[in-house]
């Protein structure tokens, strides 16, 4: 055109609006300025609803600039834009100086207010503005009832939403499909999924695809998956097509809803693709355990958001695939994916599995420093977890004395990571600080408490805080707490104490409750109440080897030998496998594993020449092996050689030889370390001065200068 004016580019303008072209609306209207065209009050309207759609705060502010400089901004409908923008923006403030600066209102300006409250979660506020609107004698619009019905959802506001429902009938608007549908969803808000359901059947003109997502997501959020699924399926015989929020709500609903099926239909309707749908989809073949179909979802996704990429994440952490997660993270930072503090707390979680590398931890916590995450409570709190579980209690402490907020995971892992380090007065000195903070607890804190006085012999301490629990916390005790002062009463001996609180227990004891009271009837040596804690513990696992081999342990250490027969026999007719014991040290970045009498390394003579060494030298410190850990029926020589041959021993053998003088050592053992490898482990640590760290399935021990952090309540 050889000539532009202000009504050739409105006519753009508008084009540009219906057909969502939004970014090319912003660069026209400073290209007009540099033209010569003067806007008018129509264009910096479409030019700022142009910047809140796309978030453009920088841009928004200069077209405010010059809003400011033309004299425009005194118009009603540009001052309803400029709101809105500022809204979008974050920026609610700035949207309160303009509405309360106008001269005149109309109904679109209160209700753009309102709307920009409610957008920036200032509900309360928002209410107090729909009170002054109807203060004021101005007729409420539909709109604004919608607003206001949507603030009583988000404030769970049940009385008002009802007076809301009377307010809307009266008004005329009782068969409004937005009205409705605001309704549906303040209802189920407010877990009042009776009074939705029949407004649901009262919508019968107005359903629409919205409206059947929301009763759909509200019956999952109650726990009714059944009459989600019957939903779902009517609303595809209604003939309504789900869309992406309709598939990511009832993915939800899995296991109980199968993904495969739903899968299936997002072929079909190519909705498989898309972020948010495939996101609900992996995280549903996770919850069922296929980690091979959400990797494939995962690598179907076409634009993949840091949603996306954190919930693969997830997927490979709860499998406890850290190879996996390790290699995703970093595909997504080949990718320039940025990780948030979500996906840095996920790959932290990760570091802390039992086959994680010890160093892998310390990268990601520089991970975390480097994006500057390390101060999110969310990863501070995973520092914290990941740090105790690899066996560094010193920095686990560290990154929470710097913590600048704490949640409740933070003092109950920090609470619990003490407890399975032994260091039961520090765990206990942290409880008194969160008592006199006056700060919430829950069962996972008592747990801490009472592990820590467990692995420190302080029965009646355990027995106190079990009573303040109940008595002055209200917290009802869960079966992780009942097993913890089974645990407690069992490791001092107690065990007829033991007994009479399962007796006593408001539900049936667990599998975990049997284990723990038959593991320590081996300890003790009791074999009337292992007999009844195998019992039951088989009743309840019959494939669980630790019945078998905790039981034929117990009568090998009586000397019934005929009945640890019986017991290895009926292993045999049940086909259980007994679980070997394996030890690992990782050495150079690389994990070395070893079972009892291992002779397949390739450094196995020297390890073997070491214990001779180590054997030599525990004899010089008065050392004699207690043959009682030993459960055949050999000659004391056998027994002394087998007990020298036990996995930990060849690990920290390999570990004594592959690594410098005086450097830690850290190994981990799937089952519990026996108490004669325990006494011999304090002896080496004091004969080559190295501090060594066993992991075993039961807890932390840190051996130093001869002790062990246990304190030999092992």
């Amino acid at each position: 055109m050889p000539q532009r004016n202000v009504s050739t580019l409105i006519a753009l303008f508008t084009g540009y609006m219906q057909n969502g072209l939004q970014d090319e609306i912003l660069d026209l209207f400073f290209q007009m300025q540099c033209e010569g065209i003067r806007p008018n009050s129509f264009t910096f309207a479409t030019a700022l609803a142009s910047a809140a759609a796309q978030g453009e705060l920088q841009k928004g502010r200069m077209v405010h600039g010059q809003l400011i400089k033309s004299g425009n901004e005194s118009a009603v409908f540009v001052c309803n834009s400029l709101m809105n923008m500022y809204s979008k923006c974050r920026l609610i403030n700035n949207s309160k100086l303009v509405f309360e600066g106008m001269e005149y209102r109309n109904s679109i300006s209160w209700n753009s207010m309102m709307a920009g409250l409610v957008s920036n979660g200032s509900y309360r506020e928002a209410l107090k503005l729909y009170f002054q609107i109807r203060a004021e004698g101005i007729k409420p619009t539909q709109s604004s009832f919608v607003t206001a019905i949507n603030i009583c959802a988000n404030l769970k506001n049940l009385v008002f939403a009802r007076q809301l429902h009377g307010c809307v009938v009266k008004e005329g608007y009782g068969l409004d499909g937005n009205s409705l549908t605001a309704l549906l969803v303040a209802y189920i808000k407010c877990v009042e999924m009776e009074e939705a359901f029949q407004l649901f059947n009262l919508m019968a003109e107005t359903r629409n695809v919205v409206s059947f997502t929301a009763l759909i997501g509200g019956y999952i959020q109650n726990g009714n998956n059944d009459k989600a699924a019957i939903l779902f399926s009517e609303m595809r015989k209604d003939g309504f097509d789900p869309n992406d929020f309709t598939y990511s709500t009832i993915l939800t609903a899995a296991p109980m809803i199968s993904p495969y099926l739903i899968h299936c239909l997002l072929i079909k309707t190519r909705y498989e693709c898309f972020p948010s749908v495939g996101t609900a989809l992996l995280y549903a073949y996770t919850k069922v355990g296929n980690i091979h179909a959400a990797s494939m979802v995962f690598e179907k996704i076409e634009e993949k958001d840091i949603v996306a990429w954190s919930a693969m994440l997830d997927s490979y952490a709860q499998a406890g695939d850290t190879e996996g997660s390790i290699k995703l993270f970093k595909a997504m930072a080949r990718e320039g994916v940025v990780p948030n503090e979500f996906t840095l707390s996920s790959i932290i979680n990760v570091c802390a599995g039992i086959t994680a590398a010890v160093d892998q931890g310390r990268q990601f916590h520089a991970e975390s420093i480097k994006f500057r995450q390390q101060d999110n409570i969310c990863v501070s709190s995973a520092l914290i977890t990941m740090y105790a579980k690899k066996g560094s209690i010193e920095n686990a402490y560290k990154v929470f004395q710097k913590q600048s907020a704490r949640d409740l995971v933070s003092w109950n892992s920090m609470i619990s990571g003490f407890a399975q380090h032994g260091y039961g007065k520090s765990a206990l000195d942290i409880f008194r600080d969160m008592e006199a903070r006056g700060l919430e607890m829950d069962d996972i804190t008592f747990i801490g408490v009472i592990m820590a006085c467990t692995h420190t012999g302080l029965v009646e301490e355990g027995k106190r805080y079990f009573n303040l629990m109940v008595k002055n916390h209200g917290i009802c005790p869960t079966m992780e707490v009942y097993a913890c002062m089974v645990d407690l009463y069992g490791r001092a001996g107690k065990l007829e104490e033991a007994m009479k609180l399962i007796n006593g227990m408001p539900f049936e004891a667990d599998a975990m409750v049997w284990r723990i009271l038959l593991g320590v009837c081996r300890v003790h040596r009791n074999v009337e109440l292992g007999e009844i804690a195998a019992e039951n513990l088989m009743k309840l696992e019959p494939q669980d080897s630790a019945a078998y081999v905790l039981l034929s342990n117990i009568y090998a250490a009586a000397g019934e030998w005929e009945k640890k027969g019986r017991i290895r026999k009926l292993m045999d007719d049940r086909k259980v496998k007994k679980e070997a014991g394996l030890s690992w040290i990782q050495v150079k970045n690389k994990v070395h594993a070893f079972i009892a009498s291992d002779t397949t390394h390739s450094l196995s003579d020297q390890i073997y020449r070491k214990l001779e060494e180590i054997k030599l030298k525990l004899k010089e410190k008065g050392y004699v092996p207690d043959t009682n850990f030993v459960l055949h029926d050999l000659e004391h020589e056998h027994k002394e050689a087998l007990l020298a041959q036990h996995s930990e021993r060849l690990a920290i053998a390999f570990g004594l030889i592959s690594t410098p003088d005086g450097s830690p050592l850290q190994i981990v053992k799937n089952l519990r370390v026996c108490g004669d490898c325990h006494t011999v482990i304090k002896l080496v640590s004091e004969i080559e001065g190295r501090n060594i760290v066993v992991r075993d399935s039961n807890r932390f021990h840190h051996f130093k200068g001869g002790s062990c952090s246990c304190g030999d309540f092992w």
